[in-house]
């Protein structure tokens, strides 16, 4: 459940962020001023399209930071370089299937990082979501 006073505080960090008023904040997640307002004065819990809305705005925001202050905001650096690797990597796969798939490119790090969840987008929008079964 959704701690009305902690999201707000984590809205109010996001708009400060980016610079942003309460008023061009609304405008460019597309929601009306007045919900915004009510979410950071803790009248209203945000919906998910709420949440979703902010998300697909400001790609800085993680979903679990946003919605239960785990994580980090604003995003780092590195997690959007290795994004615009797989990017470039997905944009490397052939589209015909009798071609070779190249390697995606890596990034080498020293410390092991396991990996949690894996989203997959489909031209449709439609998408297939896989957690780390435990």
């Amino acid at each position: 459940m959704i701690n009305n006073q902690e999201f707000s505080k984590r809205l109010q960090k996001v708009i400060e962020y980016y610079g942003e008023s309460a008023s061009s904040f609304s405008e460019k997640i597309g929601v009306q001023r007045s919900s915004i307002s009510h979410i950071l004065s803790g009248r209203n819990k945000p919906s998910l399209d709420f949440v979703l809305k902010v998300l697909s705005s400001f790609p800085d925001v993680e979903l679990y930071w946003l919605l239960n202050g785990k994580g980090q905001f604003p995003n780092q650096q590195e997690n959007r370089i290795e994004e615009k690797q797989t990017k470039i990597a997905i944009d490397n796969i052939p589209s015909q299937p009798e071609q070779k798939i190249q390697k995606p490119i890596s990034k080498t790090s020293s410390n092991k990082k396991e990996i949690d969840r894996i989203i997959i987008f489909y031209s449709d929008g439609t998408f297939e979501n896989f957690n780390k079964s435990e």
